[in-house]
């Protein structure tokens, strides 16, 4: 079991410490000389089966970065009270930030009692109740302690009732992805790299290889020490030390995290449960700055408010951190909020969602989203329940969701999350998956049709949209392979249908009468004689001795048939000869103007007209000067 120290400044909890371990926390020569504790201390003692781990925690106002630091994974805290001061600012502040983040279990250690006489120690007795009695704590046991006495009563009282709290602790998580937040870090000669955390998730093994984030080195776990004892294998809920290689001490800092691999991806915006304590004094307004304590980590951050317009003292709601530097986070987690000035506690929450994004975010499809991961964390979703169902979060996911982002969001391996039956799965490049709800499924056919419709009766003569303009109607942000795949099951149906490159309901055509095919036969057979550089309307019109108006209404009612396409104004393909530049385009190493134009023959002009008709269609996209081939585009006459 792991306890962390709350308490004002000079209040005895290292004296204390020392006196439940045996071990003085304080090791740092500014902390002897000023008698006071600046860093976090740690301590260990046998505990029955277990073993008790203190973390000595600084009390002065100053060091509430180290405080909150502290206290993160812990499983109960020692708030301290010394009896001639009694409840101090820092008392306060302490207990309000073990409430934030979520530390439920504790007591309290009533320090320095032989300063007082008794009915002091009862009417502070009565104090700690009642500040206690709204909270989680209320009912915590008070212990009256002289710590520097010599196997005092109220210390061993303390001992075994800290003995008792630890058995009754549930059982850690090892079913999930390591997960450790660094808040130390040093070098021992001949050993290299140690960082030290509490270890809130998975397991680790000696060989294992891990990833810091959000540096994203990758690192091998050389040694284990476990509650400062040398272990193969250290798991969640322990205090660990790790040593590492492949990063030196100045490539990690308080505030990393060494994780596995799978959970290594950070995020600069993250949508989180924000809650104000009643007595901040402040209202939070749109880009307010922050101060903000997640993990071991310190950021400043500016808040966006995705519910109302302000946050006001006392209330909770939804807001985005706008970070200065990229977190590690997952759903679930504890943070944090002080003052633009750092000089108080103004709040904390749980993270929602820690990859939040830029736009739309206070969308009704993105509330909803936030509400399914909120039912997620409250049902244990993010702890404790060893399986992954996430049918939770693949029923408010109307794009659906990648394997890999469901990894992040539950922590699990992917091999434990267990997908609702009739979940579509698709491969995307690279070996993701991307997985998606039927019923999600089925409502993006019945967009895609309901599309077409509209289309049809805004634009009679076409015969319908490309495939990738369809897309782009439909919903830009669709997976390319799942958009694909709809569209192909769709065909198959028989709910949609193509011609040429044109999709269209079965009930819509555009047809040309005997006497516009007898006109538009030699117009399209000069065309396809044209090869790469065909004639153009004036160039027709002369040809065919045709009036130039009429050439134009033809080409561009063959175009909307889907047996020509248009590249540029007055500019028609045969369908057969952009067949044969797209398979000039697949063999090209590097796809730019220049290239395309030395392998087609055309000149420089021409060759950008046809890639940036490529692009339009949704053969190709354009990425600076480059033009990229779809990962799933195939052309063919008959479509992408």
């Amino acid at each position: 079991m792991i306890v962390g120290t709350a308490g004002h400044i000079d209040h005895g909890k290292t004296t204390l410490t020392r006196a439940l371990t045996g071990v003085d926390t304080d090791r740092l020569k500014e902390e002897k000389a000023r008698g006071i504790s600046i860093e976090l201390g740690y301590a260990y003692t046998p505990l029955g089966d277990d073993i008790l781990g203190v973390i000595d925690v600084p009390g002065h106002e100053k060091f509430i970065r180290t405080m909150a630091a502290g206290v993160t994974g812990i499983d109960a805290a020692l708030l301290v009270i010394a009896a001639d001061d009694g409840i101090m600012p820092q008392t306060l502040e302490h207990l309000a930030i073990l409430r934030l983040l979520g530390v439920k279990r504790g007591a309290v250690a009533m320090t320095k009692i032989d300063r007082v006489d008794a009915s002091r120690l009862e009417q502070l007795e009565q104090e700690i109740h009642a500040l206690l009695a709204p909270t989680d704590f209320a009912g915590a046991q008070i212990f009256r302690t002289n710590a520097t006495l010599a196997d005092d009563i109220g210390v061993q009282a303390l001992l075994r009732h800290l003995a008792g709290m630890a058995a009754t602790l549930p059982s850690n998580d090892e079913h999930r992805l390591f997960r450790l937040g660094v808040d130390r870090v040093f070098t021992l000669s001949g050993q290299g790299t140690i960082v030290t955390g509490t270890a809130l998730a998975g397991s680790v093994r000696v060989g294992d290889t891990l990833q810091l984030a959000p540096d994203g080195q990758p690192v091998r776990v050389r040694s284990i020490h476990a509650q400062n004892r040398a272990a193969d294998v250290g798991r969640a809920g322990q205090r660990l030390a790790l040593n590492l290689s492949g990063a030196a001490k100045e490539d990690i800092a308080r505030g990393s995290w060494v994780v596995a691999p799978a959970l290594a991806e950070c995020s600069q915006r993250v949508d989180v449960e924000l809650t104000l304590t009643p007595d901040c004094g402040l209202t939070l307004k749109p880009w307010s700055p922050v101060h903000v304590h997640l993990g071991a980590a310190h950021h400043t951050a500016n808040v966006v408010m995705l519910d109302d317009e302000i946050l006001a003292p006392g209330h909770t709601g939804r807001v985005q951190l706008v970070l200065d530097a990229p977190v590690h986070a997952v759903p679930g987690d504890r943070f944090v909020i002080r003052n633009a000035q750092a000089t108080a506690t103004i709040g904390g929450g749980v993270v929602l969602d820690p990859f939040a994004p830029a736009r739309k975010r206070r969308s009704a499809t993105r509330m909803a989203w936030l509400d399914a991961l909120a039912d997620f964390i409250g049902h244990g979703g993010n702890r404790g329940n060893g399986h992954g169902d996430i049918s939770t979060l693949l029923a408010r996911a109307p794009l659906g969701l990648r394997a890999s982002a469901l990894v992040r969001l539950t922590q699990l391996p992917a091999a434990q999350i267990s997908a609702p039956p009739g979940t579509l799965e698709v491969p995307l490049q690279g070996g993701d998956t991307l997985l998606i709800a039927h019923a999600e499924a089925q409502a993006l056919q019945a967009r895609i049709v309901a599309a077409l419709a509209e289309f049809h009766e805004r634009a009679p003569d076409e015969a319908g949209p490309e495939l990738w303009r369809l897309k782009r109607i439909v919903s830009p942000d669709i997976e390319d392979r799942l958009w694909s795949r709809l569209v192909e099951t769709l065909l198959a149906d028989g709910a949609i249908r193509q011609r040429g490159r044109s999709l269209h309901l079965p009930e819509h055509s555009v047809e040309l009468s005997a006497e516009e095919q007898a006109q538009a036969a030699p117009l399209l057979a000069s065309l396809l004689a044209g090869g790469f550089d065909p004639p153009w309307v004036r160039d027709l019109m002369r040809e065919h001795d045709m009036p130039e108006a009429e050439v134009r209404r033809l080409l561009l009612k063959l175009s909307k048939t889907g047996e020509l396409n248009q590249v540029v104004k007055d500019l028609f393909y045969h369908p057969q000869r952009l067949d044969e530049l797209a398979r000039i385009v697949a063999t090209l190493p590097e796809v730019q103007a220049a290239s395309f134009r030395d392998a087609t023959g055309l000149g420089r002009k021409r060759a950008i007209q046809i890639l940036e008709f490529f692009d339009r269609v949704g053969y190709t996209r354009r990425v600076g000067n480059i033009h990229l081939i779809r990962p799933n585009a195939v052309w063919s006459y008959s479509g992408i």
